[in-house]
């Protein structure tokens, strides 16, 4: 009772009280989209299952509250308790309105969002989750002011606090064991679910990577990369542009076989011989932050997974051949990709006509880009040129705010970021009109790059980071786990346009590329391809891994 009435009052609680208050609290409003998984697998149907899901929730109790008697002081406790009320309001409203999963990987991709990014995940949904399950419940911990205790009670008192949690944790795994590890094993991604475990364990996983890493001397590559000799005299230096698309998914692609015509453009060129586009193409990852160095790496998903320490890439290869090289980026940066070639950022421009709202559409990487390869060594120009553009692409949950007025094709549209509120018509729509936008765009990137065909010899190669879910099985957005996503998330776009100048200095046969665009391929082959492509030879080139080789004559 005298709890009760402290609720409501300035009296100071007992100090064990209050933090096993928060950990219910934590267990049960801070969980809610766990619970309502283990709902929807049909793991409450009975009693017995019941049970066995109260068996979970004493584990998860078990384990907050040994995690808050180790971790809460004096100097620490509005800190740490701060931290596990927002993480799981945070994370609680994201899992529930896009049905993602906090791992390492979002982790990161949260660690590494930029402020354009962030605001478009803001809504007073957003904010209404954070009030009620961390503002409200963290006002009331300020307001009760736990009982002051002397160091060695408050020892005892956590020590019992860990030694009570970790003992109802065995005795409800006991109980529920073979329960428990059916759920575990056959729906991972619960694992995932439950807060503020899993931002606890991801902020670790990532914390911890670094010091995985044995040696963090970057490791050269490619020191002996040399740029071959073209196949005809006179030949126009090369002009790669590497177009990184962002969220776009192949099966939403009509030069793919999509029902719907998004890619006016690229079907037209499709059709005349002029593109190849791969159908049957894979990412390395579901997220930015993990496909990007690892479809820039030399190594493939697999060895690149297991790396213990960073290592050049394609771009440092190309640079040490001695092309001149710059990245252009429209979207959060490079994951540390360029940092050793020349960079340019379009976030701080401001342009009324393709920036409105402080994000800007592709087409600002094609402002001024002639002056910037200009400002670029004239020796390596001579050389040959690759330009990457880092495009905003597809990127969600705005998708409405991927394409101007003149690409919006297909209405009505969702114009908002809380995807669950929007109909299924409305969001397809927004997010097939930012494809549509990116055909305008890549057939800009060409059309800028016909404008130079007196100057060099042209290629374009474009390909997402990786997919997106749109809704199907109640998925959004991506980032889940790779061995759990669903293809929505992985299969991806990669065209290729060779001009005839390129051609002949190369001697690939666009025609032959165009009929090779339904194998399987990934990201493991764009290293490969990339060189292969411009004639670099180097001992790390492995031919097997080159999309274009069996097209290009020695």
């Amino acid at each position: 009772m005298k709890i009760l009435q402290g609720l409501w009052t300035h009296k100071p609680l007992p100090r064990m009280w209050v933090l096993i208050a928060l950990a219910l609290w934590l267990v049960t409003f801070g969980n809610w989209p766990l619970w309502r998984e283990v709902a929807s697998l049909g793991h409450l149907g009975d009693l017995t299952e019941i049970l066995y899901a109260a068996g979970l929730g004493v584990i998860v109790m078990g384990l907050t509250t040994m995690l808050l008697g180790l971790l809460c002081w004096p100097g620490t406790h509005m800190v740490v308790v701060a931290f596990f009320l927002l993480a799981s309001a945070f994370a609680s409203y994201f899992m529930a309105t896009y049905h993602v999963v906090i791992d390492s990987t979002m982790m990161t991709n949260v660690l590494q969002t930029d402020l354009r990014e962030s605001r478009d995940l803001m809504s007073w949904q957003l904010l209404g989750a954070v009030m009620g399950v961390a503002v409200l419940p963290f006002a009331w911990y300020w307001r009760v002011r736990p009982s002051p205790v002397k160091w060695t009670v408050m020892v005892k008192q956590n020590l019992a606090l860990v030694v009570g949690g970790f003992a109802i944790t065995i005795l409800a795994l006991v109980l529920t064991f073979q329960s428990f590890a059916s759920l575990m094993r056959n729906h991972t991604h619960v694992r995932y679910l439950v807060n503020p475990l899993n931002s606890l364990w991801s902020l670790g996983v990532v914390a911890s990577e670094p010091f995985q890493q044995r040696n963090q001397t970057l490791q050269p590559l490619g020191r002996d990369a040399a740029l071959a000799a073209p196949r005809t005299e006179n030949a126009k230096p090369p002009l790669l542009v590497l177009v990184v698309g962002e969220t776009a998914r192949s099966t939403n692609f009509a030069v793919n076989g999509y029902g719907r015509p998004t890619t006016p453009h690229l079907s037209r060129l499709a059709g005349l011989g002029e593109i190849a586009s791969f159908t049957n193409a894979w990412s390395c990852g579901t997220s930015t932050a993990t496909s990007l160095p690892c479809m820039f790496s030399h190594l493939g998903k697999d060895k690149f997974e297991a790396l213990d320490s960073p290592s050049e890439n394609l771009l440092d290869v190309l640079h040490h051949a001695g092309l001149a090289v710059i990245w252009v980026d429209n979207q959060s940066g490079c994951k540390g990709l360029c940092e050793r070639v020349v960079q340019h950022d379009t976030a701080a421009l401001k342009e009324p006509a393709v920036c409105a709202g402080g994000q800007c559409l592709d087409e600002i990487m094609l402002r001024d880009l002639d002056a910037q390869i200009a400002a670029l060594p004239q020796e390596r120009r001579a050389k040959g040129l690759v330009v990457v553009l880092h495009q905003m692409g597809s990127h969600g949950p705005a998708y409405f705010k991927r394409s101007p007025p003149a690409q919006k094709a297909f209405q009505p549209e969702c114009t908002t970021n809380v995807l669950k509120d929007c109909t299924r018509e409305g969001l397809v729509n927004a997010y097939d009109n930012s494809i549509v936008y990116t055909d305008h765009f890549l057939n800009q990137v060409m059309q800028w790059q016909k404008a130079r065909g007196n100057k060099n010899a042209m290629a374009m190669v474009y390909l997402s980071d990786h997919g997106e879910s749109l809704g199907e099985n109640n998925l959004y957005l991506h980032g889940l786990p790779y061995a759990i996503a669903p293809d929505h998330q992985k299969r991806i776009p990669w065209v290729t346009w060779v001009s005839k100048d390129f051609q002949d200095r190369r001697g690939v046969s666009q025609t032959c590329v165009n009929q090779i665009g339904n194998q399987r391929v990934s990201h493991d082959n764009l290293f490969h391809s990339v060189l292969g492509l411009l004639n670099v030879s180097t001992k790390v080139y492995q031919a097997p891994l080159d999309l274009y080789a069996p097209c290009a004559k020695p």
